[in-house]
């Protein structure tokens, strides 16, 4: 039994669970001394280039590095041939899609330079090491590849057809794999049997992530202890550091993952990459560290996109509005090879939660996950989340538009009801909580949907179109792998905890303390947080599908827990008691009955300054503890969205906003508003700027920020946000993670508010200019 959480010491009051504690980290990096990963130098480093493709598809035939060699500075030029020759391991994905029959998806092997063919532009080829930048980049310019042409195809829809270009020539038909969920026979009779049937064609448009730091890494070997480390960006070193050791081939013990501050990641940096492998081998053949960090430019091409899904979408309904039954059946695209999680987000991950809210009796996803000459796509912010809920949210607002019937209404009648609690879902889920209706008249509420119309009116006489919309959303969290909760008391009375959780703009520090503070009393600004070195942890499932307060959170109360017994003992020898009659409350041991106590700080500072203890009583108040998963959680809300569009040039702004969010037992509500903002923001991007698009021989023709379009201050809305919290009962903290439910409900509001003011037409994300200014006028 977990001890309870202490509740009523003054520094609760300020910086306790609940309490609005301002970002530990932002100090340092608002005055710019964030440490990343370019501003680390190790003695006697070299500089790595890479040579990449610039042609989309082709037979790689020769590489000409004669001139480069010879040029000044440079150490060393390295192909494909050079690392297989070496014996490193090949890129591996680590969730796997089942085809419709059972069997398992097709896995073409990815050495990290291309040795056969290119298949993407920016596909690795070669790289060049010299003294300093300038020479490598110079040599890499210089290296001459003989690639002959061959037909390319980007989109997944056309590369799925027969005839389409091959990408891998062991994957027929380039599909990877042939995904179905839910009872065809069944769904059909439902569809057979509904009033009305509503069919959208919908596209989930690729994104480039634009992370604020490019990815940079240093890879070092030192032959006297035989260990490789790696400096790199990334979501959680412990993963990484196993992963790293499988590609280099070495045991885990050998390898280290060294990361500091992140400048932003959203999944992309979740994993290896093919730059990585090269750096290790030129130390091991140079005897020096080898650093490489990417461009802009190189960014574009070279770091994995996300989203691109196109699906056509089905609901079917009775006469009264009930759902019977959604149907989905699309394509998913790979880009040109698998990453970690590449195949699972248009496939299981929209399965899992294309239920929302709702209680839909059947569902059926059938998808196509196919290989296309793009750059690979990855998990970015939801990974599959949002797109099911933007997917099931037009199709709710569409049905009742064509149906007559009030879209609210609809929403209210079809919603999972709090009585219903633990609800199994024909995704194959089982909600444990929720409160979706109250949540959906919160935000309404809150957002005056009552006044629109008049707010409409005002639009019209300043010559705009005004539209409201909706995106009543929830998520399933990714289930929490094992985790590391270690507590440490230093030697100048610090308390460091330490979690293979890893901060990239959450906030964790701040949020981790809180945690330890409410449960220990240890004083707020005592309390350090280690996450970046694969060295000090014992277990780490990284950071990613909002689930790092349900697996660090809960890693830290058991820690404590551990703690609190260790320190029972201690503190009997110090107050001459029985262990059996001490208790902790409010940050002390005391002797229950009496008023003879110490604190848990005061107790740590007997320990190092020598205090006796018997045989068999702890000599630390030290902890290293795993936590065991806990399964996922479910945010979820509502949300509201208006805005105005320019008939005469198609121009959409986001003019209001409102939300309102479930995230259980809220830790930090500025955190919480923060992550919030962000995910909505991002949301905003991808519904009207965000899109990627390719040319037919397959050359991005949107690989810089001069054609490709991210939002500024100015296109962001203020926002209202407000919550309605039911906590969570599958996790000790009640906890239900928000960090990727904010593009959950803004993509589908956005988008429906849109459509509204269209006067119900449909057009696919990004709603930029031309594609509304031709929607009015068709």
């Amino acid at each position: 039994m977990n001890a309870p959480l202490a509740a009523d010491t003054t520094d609760l009051m300020k910086f306790g669970v609940g309490q609005p504690v301002p970002r530990q980290e932002d100090p340092t990096l608002l005055k710019g001394q964030g440490r990343y990963t370019d501003d680390i130098n190790l003695p006697g480093q070299v500089y790595a280039v890479m040579v990449r493709s610039q042609v989309a598809h082709g037979l790689l035939k020769g590489i000409d590095a004669e001139e480069a060699r010879g040029m000044p500075g440079v150490l060393g030029i390295w192909t494909g041939a050079d690392l297989n020759a070496a014996g490193y391991g090949p890129l591996k994905t680590v969730m796997m899609v089942p085809n419709r029959d059972g069997s398992q998806m097709k896995t073409p092997t990815r050495y990290s330079l291309a040795t056969d063919k290119v298949r993407f532009v920016g596909d690795p080829v070669a790289f060049v090491v010299a003294e300093t930048q300038a020479q490598a980049r110079d040599a890499a310019e210089a290296v001459m590849l003989d690639i002959e042409a061959l037909p390319s195809v980007t989109n997944a829809r056309e590369a799925a057809q027969p005839g389409a270009p091959i990408v891998f020539d062991d994957v027929p038909g380039n599909v990877c794999a042939d995904f179905q969920y839910g009872d065809s026979a069944k769904v059909d009779e439902a569809f057979a049997k509904a009033a009305h049937v509503t069919k959208l064609h919908l596209v989930s448009n690729r994104i480039v992530v634009c992370a604020m730091e490019p990815r940079t890494a240093i890879g070092h070997y030192d032959k006297e202890t035989d260990r490789s480390t790696l400096h790199a960006g990334c979501q959680g070193v412990f993963g990484l550091k196993n992963q790293m050791a499988a590609l280099l081939g070495i045991k885990p013990a050998q390898m280290r993952v060294v990361t500091g501050n992140v400048g932003g990641s959203f999944g992309m940096k979740g994993s290896p990459y093919p730059e990585y492998a090269g750096l290790f081998h030129a130390s091991k053949a140079l005897g020096r560290p080898v650093k490489w960090t990417d461009d802009r430019s190189g960014s574009f091409l070279s770091d994995q996109h996300g989203r691109d899904h196109d699906f056509d979408a089905e609901l079917a309904l009775d006469k009264d509005g009930t759902f019977l039954a959604v149907r989905l059946k699309g394509y998913a695209n790979l880009g040109a090879y698998l990453s970690n999680v590449g195949a699972a987000m248009g496939a299981l991950g929209v399965s899992r939660n294309l239920a929302a809210v709702y209680r839909t009796p059947l569902i059926e996803v059938q998808t196509k996950v196919a290989f296309t000459h793009t750059s690979p796509i990855g998990a970015y912010r939801g990974a599959g989340r949002p797109e099911a809920n933007y997917f099931m949210e037009r199709l709710i607002t569409t049905a009742a538009r064509e149906m007559g019937l009030d879209q609210m209404e609809m929403r209210r009648r079809n919603h999972i009801k709090p009585e219903e609690m633990p609800y199994k879902t024909a995704s194959g889920t089982t909600y444990d909580s929720g409160e979706f209706t109250v949540l959906l008249d919160k935000a309404l509420e809150l957002a005056d949907v009552a006044g629109f119309e008049a707010r409409k009116e005002e639009s019209r006489k300043h010559g705009k179109l005004r539209g409201i919309g909706i995106g009543d959303y929830l998520e399933v969290t990714a289930p929490p792998m094992n985790e590391m909760g270690g507590l440490r008391f230093e030697e100048n009375g610090d308390v460091t905890i330490i979690t293979g959780t890893l901060d990239y703009g959450q906030g964790h520090w701040s949020a981790f303390a809180q945690v330890l503070t409410t449960k220990l009393g240890i004083p707020f600004d005592r309390i350090k947080l280690k996450q970046g070195d694969s060295d000090l942890l014992i277990a780490g499932g990284g950071t990613g599908g909002s689930k790092s307060i349900m697996a660090s959170g809960a890693a830290i109360v058991e820690a404590s827990d551990k703690v609190i017994e260790k320190g029972k003992q201690i503190a009997g020898v110090a107050l001459e008691a029985s262990a059996a009659d001490i208790e902790f409350k409010r940050g002390r041991f005391e002797i229950v009955g009496t008023d003879r106590g110490i604190g848990i700080m005061e107790l740590a500072s007997k320990l190092r300054g020598g205090l006796k203890l018997p045989e068999g009583v702890p000599d630390t108040l030290d902890v290293s503890h795993v936590h065991e998963a806990a399964p996922s959680a479910f945010p979820n809300g509502a949300h509201v969205a208006e805005v105005e569009i320019d008939p005469d040039t198609g121009h959409v702004e986001v003019v209001k906003y409102t939300m309102v969010g479930d995230f259980g037992t809220v830790i930090n509500p500025m955190l919480v508003e923060g992550q919030s903002h962000g995910g909505v923001v991002q949301g905003i991007s991808q519904a009207i700027f965000e899109h990627v698009v390719y040319s037919e021989e397959g050359q991005p023709l949107t690989g810089s920020f001069t054609d490709y379009a991210i939002p500024r201050a100015g296109d962001a809305p203020s926002f209202k946000i407000d919550y309605h919290s039911v906590p969570a009962k599958t996790n000790v903290l009640g906890a239900k993670g928000c960090g990727e439910a904010g593009c959950a409900g803004s993509l589908p509001s956005v988008m429906n508010a849109i459509s509204d003011a269209l006067g119900g037409k449909h057009i696919n994300m990004p709603a930029t200019p031309e594609r509304v200014w031709e929607a009015l006028r068709s």
